[in-house]
């Protein structure tokens, strides 16, 4: 595990004021644990159609704004 001071960090999620400050060390474990979990089960699986069309149009807004810029 890395070693950093567990002094609470100044991290909220944005649009939710009552979300609590974590710490470097927490954040850190949190995410371990949930990469973890999910890794090996999100890997096995093809993304979807729905997920597909999603990125492709997102790819599409990106270039068109790139263009106009």
């Amino acid at each position: 595990m890395r070693e950093e001071s567990a002094q609470p960090d100044s991290y909220s999620a944005e649009g939710c004021p009552s979300a609590p400050a974590l710490s470097v060390d927490t954040r850190y474990r949190l995410g371990h644990a949930l990469r973890s979990i999910y890794e090996d089960s999100v890997e096995r699986q093809p993304i979807p159609d729905s997920q597909v069309d999603l990125l492709l149009r997102l790819r599409h807004k990106e270039r068109d704004r790139r263009r106009i810029a």
